[in-house]
């Protein structure tokens, strides 16, 4: 039987995703990291400051036009939320994301399902949430999601 492929994470992109639970900027951002699978580490993908969640989701693999449409790409987000509650208070929830959509090769589904939690642990993330569509990343889906947090 396969076994879960636990991948470390890379120096540098701790070392990032740490400054980022520290930033003083207050409006959206995303990092968006993947698996490289040669070297079995999460590593930095992308970076995105100013962005919507409406925007973050166009930015995911599986919907650039130079990824082939058949390669469903799973992805890992740390999302900077502007969070803005009913009673006017305004916070900065940080939110982890796994986009895993379906149809992804097995092992590479082993690899990220094994990976997320160590991913989780070191980025000392407690919001986690994961979409099977990437349709559903909106501004509403989240603040339902966070909504339950607070």
């Amino acid at each position: 039987s396969e076994s879960l492929v636990v991948c470390d994470v890379a120096e540098d992109l701790v070392e990032k995703l740490r400054k980022f639970r520290f930033r003083k900027e207050t409006n959206n951002a995303a990092i968006i990291m993947k698996i490289d699978k040669d070297k079995q580490l999460v590593v930095l993908d992308e970076e995105h400051e100013g962005i919507s969640p409406d925007e973050l989701k166009d930015e995911l693999p599986e919907r650039q036009p130079r990824y082939p449409s058949y390669a469903a790409k799973k992805t890992f987000i740390v999302y900077s939320y502007k969070y803005q509650h009913d009673d006017g208070r305004v916070s900065y929830p940080l939110c982890f994301i796994f986009s895993s959509p379906v149809g992804c090769k097995p092992e590479q589904q082993m690899m990220y399902a094994g990976s997320k939690n160590k991913l989780v642990q070191t980025a000392e993330l407690t919001k986690v949430f994961e979409i099977r569509n990437t349709e559903d990343l909106t501004e509403e889906w989240l603040r339902e999601k966070l909504g339950f947090f607070h």
